[in-house]
């Protein structure tokens, strides 16, 4: 078994129940063994669009990196998921932000998530539930990487608890 960091948002139809399903699928990939408080947060990239809700759920799983993206892909895909273009609003983004320790890269995957050390929305619930994980590359504690975000930071608002996951 190995540690996984899933990265959620959505930002098209109901952005919660969503989520909550995405992460009642993710438990059929393994044991989920925490959810991040819920976040809304501002678009990056293309900026002409809704809000996201934005959250970080940490997977145990039997899978490999490949396998495990493949997965994450289908949910997305069941949740409506259309790739118009860069940045574009979604109903359902679902990324594999780490993978224990482990860097790759290939053509389909880059772990950890090449991104992952410039996202607020990202670092804000990841470091809710990690912040002494040091980044495999970096070798750094996740809550340095943000810290150093400062004021290149986007706006990132807690909207509720880890419980967010339970409720409806």
């Amino acid at each position: 078994m190995v540690t996984a960091y899933i990265g959620l948002g959505s930002n098209l139809g109901d952005r919660w129940a969503t989520l909550r399903t995405a992460v009642g699928q993710l438990r059929t990939l393994g044991q989920v063994t925490a959810v991040s408080s819920l976040y809304e947060t501002e678009p990056v990239g293309y900026r002409d669009q809704p809000w996201f809700l934005n959250a970080v759920v940490i997977l145990e799983t039997a899978l490999e990196p490949q396998e495990l993206l493949h997965r994450l892909l289908e949910i997305e895909r069941a949740a409506g998921r259309q790739r118009l273009f860069p940045n574009a609003p979604r109903t359902l983004d679902l990324d594999l932000l780490l993978y224990d320790a482990v860097v790759m890269a290939s053509e389909e995957l880059v772990v950890p998530h090449p991104r992952l050390h410039e996202r607020s929305f990202v670092l804000v619930p990841l470091v809710e539930l990690a912040p002494d994980l040091i980044h495999p590359q970096f070798e750094v504690p996740l809550r340095v990487l943000m810290e150093a975000l400062g004021e290149r930071a986007t706006a990132v608002r807690r909207l509720a608890g880890p419980e967010w996951v339970n409720e409806g």
